[in-house]
């Protein structure tokens, strides 16, 4: 089989599509958390959006670190898996933004309003520094 890895350009562009992201971070005494997330992509970035209180935000506080996967589930199968450091700062201003990009504009804007944000959200950023990928298409021709 041949090299079935993403360029970095291959790899940015998929990143910034639409997928539900899985955020991986360690969970000491267990196994990881694993649990699937909105995001976006800004500079490079993930950004992910939480609640400040919730074990995924505490576990990252505590880690520092985290991996995030994308996945294309229609054949041929391609992913995208990142790790770095992660980073907090206060929720962004849109509300709006991210939940139009997975539900569009309707309906992006009745789940902002029906799960208003809290007080205590938080914007997690996500730097990668190293990345794995695979691309089926690439050795199935």
């Amino acid at each position: 089989m041949g090299d079935a890895a993403m360029t970095r350009a291959e790899r940015e562009v998929f990143l910034a599509d639409v997928h539900v992201g899985v955020l991986a971070v360690e969970e000491p005494g267990r196994g990881p958390l694993a649990i699937p997330i909105w995001y976006r992509v800004d500079e490079g970035q993930v950004v992910m959006v939480m609640g400040g209180d919730s074990l995924k935000a505490r576990l990252l506080r505590a880690a520092g670190r985290a991996t995030f996967t994308v996945q294309d589930e229609t054949p041929p199968y391609r992913y995208v898996s990142v790790e770095g450091p992660v980073s907090f700062g206060p929720r962004p201003a849109d509300d709006v933004a991210l939940a139009t990009r997975y539900l569009g504009p309707e309906l992006g804007r009745w789940y902002v309003e029906a799960n208003p944000p809290t007080a205590s959200e938080v914007e997690v950023r996500l730097r990668p520094e190293r990345c794995r990928t695979y691309d089926y298409a690439k050795v199935l021709g």
